[in-house]
């Protein structure tokens, strides 16, 4: 087990998982941000690999990563910066990209290097269900790397049972169909959806993602999930000057 597994475990309700660019602002950040959410009380984070096309994402995180290329970072590099994440980070890390990042590194080696040093799991959007399934799964589960899939208000019925029984973790309920960024309104077609999820008892809990900017979209979110996921917000307010203390007045909110 995980230490991802042994958090949903353990916490049911009210889970806050924070997304930041790796590399961003500054190559050597991404340690640093890593400790700074885990001591302002992030339950888990996702850290993104910066991809050249990033299509699901909106300007803010097509920005953060076309810095964060511009600053050099690669997956290469983000192996090596986390290599002594784990005397410095406990709470579960996920790495999140997209597909062809991984394909060139090579899916196996990415996987033994997620359990070399210390990742519990990753989300990669633009991953076939059908590939994960014929043609990784093996090496994740062989790894310790949970993966985690994207539901839509289009999913269907039939897929997301399928996605459940391909998971170990959680699902990532997109708020909407849109990219990135967007703030998330709770109409009534968005309750209907969440609703809809909640009534088929899905054997894996949910977070939900996309539009949450603050405690107030956080507290919706918590309505119908174990917790939500921020991204586009909390990239918008690092302050590469006040590192440190931009991560610490974001995270207030949430206390």
């Amino acid at each position: 087990m995980n230490r991802l597994q042994q958090l949903f475990q353990t916490k049911k309700k009210n889970l806050l998982s924070i997304y930041y660019t790796a590399g961003y602002p500054n190559l050597n950040d991404t340690v640093k941000i890593a400790e700074a959410l885990e001591k302002a009380g992030a339950d888990f984070m996702e850290i993104g690999f910066p991809y050249s096309d990033p299509v699901a994402d909106g300007p803010t995180i097509q920005a953060s990563s076309k810095e964060a290329l511009d600053n050099g970072m690669t997956l290469e590099v983000l192996f090596e910066q986390l290599k002594d994440l784990r005397e410095k980070v406990s709470i579960p890390i996920l790495l999140m990209g997209y597909v062809n990042v991984v394909l060139q590194y090579g899916v196996a080696n990415f996987c033994k290097k997620c359990k070399e040093v210390g990742v519990d799991g990753c989300i990669i959007p633009d991953l076939p269900m059908y590939e994960y399934e014929e043609l990784y799964r093996g090496c994740f589960d062989e790894n310790g790397i949970s993966n985690i899939f994207l539901v839509t208000p289009q999913t269907s019925d039939e897929r997301i049972r399928k996605i459940d029984s391909l998971s170990n973790a959680f699902i990532y309920l997109l708020s909407s169909a849109a990219t990135t960024g967007k703030d998330l309104a709770v109409t009534e077609n968005a309750r209907a959806y969440f609703s809809r999820i909640q009534s088929m008892n899905l054997n894996n809990p949910i977070m939900i993602g996309f539009g949450i900017s603050d405690k107030q979209t956080f507290n919706s979110a918590n309505e119908y999930a174990s917790g939500a996921i921020i991204g586009s917000a909390f990239v918008k307010n690092i302050d590469k000057n006040e590192l440190e203390g931009s991560i610490n007045s974001f995270m207030s909110q949430f206390k």
